[in-house]
């Protein structure tokens, strides 16, 4: 009777072995076939679409359980509304490329201003999107970030609400850029009245560039070489893609070997080389790769003097060479590190000043 009871123990315990195996295969497997889908995209083997791979990417969080039907059913819905706002509104603005502007100031308008919209012989206000003050910068729940949340929640932050603007864009056959500054992602456009300008959406304005540069964290090198205030391309916005889901990984399984976020923000910098959170975040792989080995070796990483012994590894001299070479890349591209108390504050001084900083040439051109 013992015997024939630990021959059963040993099944069940050989079944939940397997299963949990197949389950985290399955898991990976989600990421890789987001990885494979942006991939593709900058491989011009799938056609591209900003919405897809931001989707792509929180389906692998979600473990393919994103209800992808419904998000794309209200992109839909707000892309007919802003073609109903550019069907009923004439805006001041009068150059040549009026029509792309209009469609412009329709999402602008959807993700910042309450909208007076008739419903039979009823008008209802509609709600624009909120930032969204808690989590800023996901920590606690990364969900904060994407899309989905917002949608859901109609509260983002500088990553979904620029995203969503550009899905928008694109869904309304135009492009938008993306652009970074410090912690900080936002909207770039160039057209025929005034050149380039910045589209702000955590507070519904269109900033000047000394705004950007009041947050004493923008470096004129991280200017010249791009890794702030640059309009980012389409490929380029898929690397910022790809950094998410390096991230996004690293919060399902916080005790991978960074294979697999260093194959994911590998391509992202191969497509734009200065894109500093995809090099930090490189490093900081490298780092815990190094960390691992000096814990097989029962070394304490506190110790200098058990760096030192680590590096008789010829791994962990790699690794520890790799780490030096690439943060003092980062700060020679002129990558300066904001502190999260004083970005909320910097994000805060565009409403306190905002007759110093508004560009109102341009809300001008932007209203009926």
């Amino acid at each position: 009777m013992k015997r024939k009871l630990s021959y059963t123990f040993l099944i069940v315990l050989t079944i939940i072995w397997l299963s949990t195996g197949v389950l985290k295969a399955q898991s990976n497997q989600f990421y890789n076939d987001a990885y494979q889908t942006i991939d593709n995209m900058l491989n011009d083997k799938q056609k591209y679409s900003f919405k897809d791979a931001v989707f792509s990417v929180e389906n692998a969080y979600f473990q393919g359980k994103l209800d992808t039907v419904q998000l794309n059913r209200e992109i839909k819905f707000l892309t007919r509304f802003a073609k109903a706002i550019v069907a009923n509104r004439d805006l001041n603005y009068q150059q040549s490329d009026k029509a792309r502007v209009s469609k412009y100031a329709a999402i602008y308008s959807i993700m910042c201003q309450t909208l007076p919209v008739a419903v039979q012989d009823t008008v209802i206000q509609y709600k624009p999107f909120n930032y969204d003050f808690k989590d800023v910068f996901g920590h606690h729940d990364i969900t904060n970030l994407f899309v989905s949340k917002l949608l859901a929640t109609k509260k983002g932050n500088c990553n979904s609400m620029p995203y969503l603007y550009k899905i928008l864009a694109e869904e309304l056959g135009e492009t938008a850029h993306l652009a970074l500054a410090p912690n900080h992602v936002y909207i770039k456009h160039q057209i025929k009245s005034d050149g380039w300008y910045n589209t702000e959406l955590t507070s519904g304005m269109f900033p000047q560039d000394s705004w950007l540069m009041a947050s004493g964290y923008i470096h004129l090198d991280a200017i010249k070489n791009g890794v702030f205030m640059k309009a980012l391309n389409d490929k380029e916005s898929l690397a910022l893609c790809l950094f998410d889901l390096a991230q996004a990984y690293n919060r399902n399984f916080p005790d991978n070997d960074g294979a697999f976020v260093l194959q994911a923000v590998n391509r992202a910098i191969e497509v734009y080389p200065n894109f500093a959170k995809a090099l930090i975040l490189r490093a900081e792989t490298h780092k815990a790769q190094f960390e691992k080995l000096m814990d097989k070796q029962n070394l304490s990483s506190s110790n200098p003097e058990n760096i030192k012994k680590a590096q008789q590894d010829p791994k962990a001299k790699e690794l520890m060479s790799l780490m030096t070479e690439e943060y003092m890349h980062i700060y020679e591209i002129g990558y300066r590190q904001m502190p999260e108390e004083m970005y909320l504050d910097w994000l805060v001084s565009l409403k306190t000043e905002r007759e110093k900083y508004e560009n109102k040439k341009l809300l001008n051109n932007f209203t009926k």
